[in-house]
């Protein structure tokens, strides 16, 4: 998705913040001189504690690769430059490899996975001011031993995940109203925790594989009162790695949607494992636009050893029962994985072609520890070039094909273009507005109209 996304994992953060506490929360997405913005905010505040949230390592959105280390790097030069107070380095980023990210970027602590318990105990700890932080879950620092040999300490996990219907609810006005200005996108989440065992997956690092479940009445309400503080919405998008299980509470949430008679499109990750008709009626109901389903892949050697735990005949079934319903499926396949060859890249190219989907996301493997290791960073970009080949001499014959390495239904232009003419939500749901026909000439128009 090429919009910016409220920061809910800071918002879940900043709301578990004890009332006695000041706290602002500052979003450099939009400004145009991010770091000078920082640094006025920071003098302006004089806070005690500075906490930054780590979202991806790389730029995640396969234009291309580049990774955001040395961004943060920057973050972190310019909150030192005019404060002495510390910093706290958190988020899904950070939490997929803690301790080389605190070797590398030196943030003065690091908290990995949930953060809202441990981030007001370390808050409490810093008040104390006895140095005893041993009671923060997944805190992570760098230490100095009696020989004068550094090396990162971590914490030991909490002994059990957080209640999430015990936690308070992001306050969405603290979101930069650009967030729902120039995108009208919200976001909710109905779930932490994946049990899927898919090898190359960072959730169950980020969030556990025990799977906890909110209240499908107490997300609903969320939905209905975020809107009503922000009737400009026009799309809410489901940020759970997978939100068709389990069934019966996607179920749940599509009934009390469809019940309370909810008309804002939404989206959300899913997987070919448990979708039966049932459901996807019932998402129909709820007024869901589309699903992004995880492929991953057109050659069921590789899923196994992917650990997907489900077949190609599992993703055409899960098509078809898709185009049955009336949902718009997306299928997203990552191509290039660790023991991939340039043939099963031919295959997976094949089967979709085969398959026609709605929509279809092609992405380049990207491995997070290319942003520490140049040696396999070079040899995975050759790799990725002759695979970006292959997909341009395919992309033709799909014109549903969103090809981010190649800009293919996939650049600035056409994004403009969308939301000029109102869209909201991820764009792929359009993409059968856009080319030569009548329908995307139907799109220009109602751009030059609005």
């Amino acid at each position: 998705m090429p919009d910016a996304v409220i920061p809910l994992g800071l918002l879940y953060v900043q709301a578990s913040i004890p009332a006695r506490h000041q706290s602002e929360l500052w979003d450099l997405c939009f400004e145009a001189a991010p770091l000078d913005h920082l640094w006025a905010r920071i003098t302006a505040f004089s806070p005690d504690v500075v906490a930054i949230g780590m979202r991806n390592i790389q730029n995640n959105d396969y234009t291309g690769y580049h990774d955001n280390l040395s961004w943060y790097a920057d973050i972190l030069a310019t909150v030192r430059s005019c404060t002495t107070s510390p910093t706290v380095l958190g988020g899904g980023g950070f939490s997929v490899m803690p301790a080389e990210l605190m070797q590398h970027l030196r943030p003065d602590f690091g908290i990995s996975g949930e953060g809202e318990a441990a981030f007001e105990l370390l808050l409490e700890a810093l008040e104390r001011g006895d140095g005893d932080f041993s009671g923060v879950p997944n805190l992570h620092r760098v230490v100095t031993d009696g020989l004068g040999r550094e090396r990162v300490h971590s914490n030991p996990a909490a002994v059990r995940f957080q209640d999430l219907d015990a936690l308070p609810v992001p306050d969405r006005r603290l979101v930069d109203p650009r967030h729902f200005a120039n995108y009208r996108i919200d976001s909710v989440q109905t779930k932490r925790g994946c049990s899927l065992k898919c090898d190359y997956c960072t959730y169950p690092t980020i969030e556990g594989r025990a799977v906890r479940r909110r209240d499908p009445a107490r997300i609903v309400d969320e939905m209905f009162e975020s809107l009503a503080r922000q009737p400009e919405i026009r799309h809410v998008f489901v940020v759970d790695s997978v939100f068709n299980l389990p069934p019966s509470h996607a179920k749940e949430i599509c009934r009390q949607l469809a019940a309370r008679g909810w008309q804002v499109p939404w989206t959300a990750y899913a997987n070919p494992l448990a979708f039966d008709r049932e459901l996807a009626d019932l998402m129909r109901q709820a007024n869901c636009a589309g699903l992004e389903i995880g492929a991953d892949s057109g050659v069921d050697a590789i899923l196994d050893r992917m650990r997907k735990g489900f077949s190609l005949a599992d993703v055409r079934k899960m098509d078809a029962t898709c185009k049955a319903a009336g949902v718009k499926d997306c299928m997203t396949f990552i191509l290039g994985t660790p023991g991939e060859t340039l043939d099963d890249v031919r295959a997976t190219l094949d089967f979709c072609t085969d398959l026609d989907p709605f929509a279809a996301i092609m992405m380049v493997w990207m491995d997070d520890y290319e942003s520490l290791d140049a040696a396999l960073a070079a040899e995975r970009r050759v790799f990725r070039e002759q695979i970006k080949e292959l997909m341009r001499q395919k992309a033709e014959e799909f014109p549903r094909w969103l090809i981010p390495a190649l800009g293919v239904n996939f650049d600035a232009r056409l994004f403009g273009l969308l939301r000029a003419a109102g869209k909201a939500g991820p764009l792929w749901q359009y993409i059968d507005m856009v080319g030569k026909d009548r329908r995307s000439a139907r799109l220009r128009r109602q751009a030059a109209a609005a």
